[in-house]
Formats: C-alpha cells, sequence, structure tokens
C-alpha cells in the first residue's frame, strides 16, 4: 500500500496560505513570506522527503495554482511534478488539464483510499487544508513535514482548519536550517490524549 506524506510550508501560527509569493493565492496579505528564509537544507529535505516516482494529492484551489505555475517551471521539482499523477478533490474532473489527472469522486475519502491501495510511489500532499484533517482524522496520513517558519501571520488559511477532530503526532526527527526554519517530521498517532497536572505533596 502506498504511504501518504503531508509536507506544508507554516508559520508559527499554522497558516500555510501563499507561501511562495505575492499572487500564489489571491489578494493574501502577506503572500510569499517564506521566501526570505530560503535555505538549502530546505530544499534537500524536501527533495528526500518527496521520494522517488511520486504521485500528488491535491484540493482543487491548489491544483489550480500549481497548473498556471509548473508547467512552465524548470528543475528537479518541476520535472517531477509535471510527470506525477494528480488526483484532485473537484466536482469538475473534466477540467482537469494539466498532465495526468484524476478526480477523487463525490467521497474524497473513499477517493485517497482507492488511490492509496493502488500500487505505485508515495503520495504527497501539499496545501489543501481542506483534506488535511480528512486524512488525519481517517487515519490515511502516514507521515507529515511540517516545515516552520519564524513568523507570526495572524490571519489565512490554517493547516487545521477550525472544527476538525483533534489529533495527535509524535515526533520522528528534526532539522534545523540556518535561516531560522525547523524542519519537523511527524507520525501521527491517533486521538488527542487530555489529563491533569495533580498538586505534587511536599
Amino acid at each position: 500500500m502506498r504511504k501518504i506524506r503531508i509536507i506544508e510550508h507554516i508559520s508559527l501560527d499554522g497558516v500555510i496560505q501563499a507561501p511562495g509569493g505575492k499572487s500564489e493565492d489571491g489578494d493574501y496579505r502577506y503572500g510569499g513570506w517564506s521566501v526570505a528564509f530560503a535555505d538549502p537544507v530546505i530544499g534537500q529535505t524536501i527533495l528526500a522527503a518527496h521520494g522517488q516516482g511520486f504521485d500528488l494529492l491535491l484540493g482543487r484551489r491548489t491544483y489550480d495554482i500549481w497548473a498556471g505555475y509548473w508547467p512552465t517551471a524548470s528543475g528537479v521539482i518541476a520535472e517531477s511534478f509535471n510527470a506525477a499523477t494528480k488526483y484532485v478533490a473537484t466536482h469538475r474532473s473534466e477540467s482537469l488539464a494539466w498532465g495526468r489527472a484524476e478526480g477523487l469522486g463525490a467521497d474524497v475519502v473513499e477517493g485517497v483510499r482507492a488511490v492509496k491501495a493502488k500500487g505505485g510511489g508515495d503520495l504527497i500532499l501539499w496545501g489543501s487544508s481542506t483534506i488535511t484533517p480528512l486524512l488525519l482524522q481517517h487515519g490515511l496520513a502516514d507521515e507529515v513535514l511540517l516545515i516552520t517558519y519564524p513568523v507570526l501571520l495572524g490571519m489565512g488559511k490554517r493547516f487545521f482548519s477550525e472544527g476538525a477532530e483533534a489529533r495527535e503526532l509524535a515526533l520522528v526527527s528534526t532539522k534545523a536550517a540556518a535561516s531560522g526554519v525547523l524542519l519537523n517530521f511527524y507520525r501521527p498517532v491517533g486521538s488527542l490524549r487530555t489529563g491533569a497536572f495533580e498538586e505534587q505533596d511536599e
């Protein structure tokens, strides 16, 4: 069975919207917030996390944003993204013109289950904040890489949407880039555990 790996550029307050450019996602005020922290360690880690022969799992908006950029870009990532099959959460599967692309169907969770059960390389999810909670809630995500930037944005689309079921992740490994970015690898472990700190008797 294929693994599903979630990869996100994320601010300290959980925002994932438009990290790469001013016009990346509409008129988001702080578009391009990750650019000042570029570091070779980030690029190397992202390349390694994708692995070989991967496919992409995308929400419709992320698919449309990427379809306007990657076909004319160059480099290893561009070549890999353009060659990958894109599995897209959409109600308009007939309009998926970028590369090999398939809609996930009316039931996104069942669509992802079916794709995951197929043979092939790992499935990589970028962006798509509406899909992330579904993958975690239904135990479909295997790994999460959060590329955490030392910024507070205060507004924008977040990694984990309001009202989603609380989850717990286990830290697997971490790297620090010289620019102050932390690259944290997690493994989803299930529902959130809660408790209380009791006062200790002296």
